[in-house]
């Protein structure tokens, strides 16, 4: 035989009780998205590599992005990220879309980098994102409804927090220590590589900047100071408004996240789990330059971003992530024989014409064989039409988890099964 051809490294096969979990996971950010009012939107899986250039960081566009030249020789990139997407959109029809702006979208991404456990090279991510408004509300419930969607999975404060920062108050504080403008953006890196590097490393990195050990240490001791929110009105008003929408228990105030990107501008947050395993769970922020960094007007905006794979991983360490049946179907109509395979299609629409989802068998083998193959798929029901049914016009309907059965008229198929359905639900 042949070898089987392998996947390409970095992506995933998504067999149906793999895409069961991702659809769970997909409905369920719908739900949450939608009941704050947000309308799902999508762009293109590639765009112009001047896109991501202009404000994504160099790490970003040199290092992780798939990059190719189109047949004219532009070069264009997969889509590492989707906030640089969102602001062309909205840039191109900005005065014809009412503000505040708020949308969502769930959809692939890739990035170039060594897959491990947590990180893949294509993966699927949840954005959404609020433009239109300088209120700190608007920052306060984009990090709430991130706080909603994990408790809709099933986590809670006491597993999951939400730490959250501002770029304006760490700007003001660095700026306190002496490091020109300029420098800010490598600086702002180099906090978000705190926790990824050793404390010797992490020291020469800022040596390397240009940094002194005055600064160093000034650095040092502003990433310990847990109580320096206080004083900034943007991040108490923040934090009260969380109060307000009933998600404060999920926030803590953590000077080390400052969100690696460069177009971030005010409130920056990141959902770690508190034993510290896993981080950047989903992480976001203010970004209100990025819109008129692409060429259209200047418009606010907020959001944040939460991929798939680290997810699932938190929900199964916390046994969160549910079993679920990758079959859809409620009933499976089984073929008593071949000349009877006609009424039982007939019996499969019937059923299906009421709402119902009837998988039609497709060749009389063994009636043993056939509710062999309806148990390992887990559907909860199938009917068997024999000439003795048929003859009185009935059913036989086998409950496969409790291996019960019943018989029905045809006519009343249908609601029966609607309503033992509704009993096991």
């Amino acid at each position: 035989m042949a070898e089987i051809i392998r996947p390409v490294k970095g992506t995933r096969d998504f067999y149906p009780e793999l895409m069961a979990q991702r659809t769970w996971l997909y409905n369920r950010i719908r739900a949450v998205s939608e009941r704050y009012g947000y309308q799902e939107w999508e762009a293109p899986i590639m765009e112009a590599l001047e896109l991501y250039a202009a404000k994504s960081g160099e790490e970003l566009v040199k290092e992780q992005a798939f990059v190719f030249p189109d047949r004219g020789g532009a070069l264009l990139a997969l889509r590492p990220e989707l906030t640089p997407s969102l602001a062309r959109l909205v840039a191109q029809r900005a005065r014809e879309l009412p503000r505040p702006i708020r949308w969502w979208s769930f959809g692939p991404f890739w990035r170039y980098e060594r897959p491990q456990k947590g990180r893949t090279r294509e993966f699927f991510q949840w954005n959404i994102d609020l433009l239109g408004s300088a209120s700190i509300v608007a920052d306060a419930e984009i990090a709430s409804i991130g706080a909603e969607l994990l408790a809709a999975l099933g986590l809670t404060p006491q597993q999951i927090v939400i730490s959250v920062n501002s770029r304006r108050l760490m700007e003001a504080r660095v700026a306190d220590l002496g490091v020109h403008a300029e420098a800010r953006p490598k600086v702002f890196r180099l906090l978000d590589r705190l926790d990824k590097l050793p404390a010797d490393k992490w020291t020469a990195e800022g040596t390397q900047l240009g940094l002194s050990d005055t600064q160093l240490a000034g650095l040092q001791q502003l990433l310990q100071d847990r109580e320096q929110w206080r004083s900034s009105p943007e991040l108490t008003t923040f934090f009260d408004t969380c109060t307000a929408l009933g998600t404060r228990e999920w926030f803590d105030f953590d000077p080390a996240i400052v969100r690696g990107l460069d177009y971030y501008t005010g409130v920056v947050f990141e959902a770690r789990d508190r034993d510290g395993e896993f981080r950047a769970i989903l992480g976001g922020g203010r970004y209100d330059n990025l819109v008129a960094d692409v060429g259209g007007e200047p418009i606010t905006g907020v959001g944040f971003a939460m991929g798939d794979v680290v997810v699932q991983l938190v929900l199964e360490k916390y046994g969160a992530l549910p079993k679920l049946r990758p079959a859809p179907a409620d009933v499976l109509v089984t073929i008593f024989s071949a000349e009877l395979l006609p009424a039982s299609a007939a019996l499969a629409r019937t059923l299906r014409a009421a709402g119902l989802r009837a998988e039609l068998y497709p060749e009389a083998d063994k009636l043993a064989k056939q509710l062999k193959y309806a148990d390992r798929l887990a559907i909860p029901f199938a009917t068997v039409l024999g000439p003795d049914e048929l003859a009185e016009s009935n059913v036989t309907i086998k409950q496969l988890a409790s291996a019960t059965q019943f018989k029905c008229t045809l006519a009343s198929a249908p609601q029966e099964l609607q309503r033992r359905l509704e009993v096991a639900a």
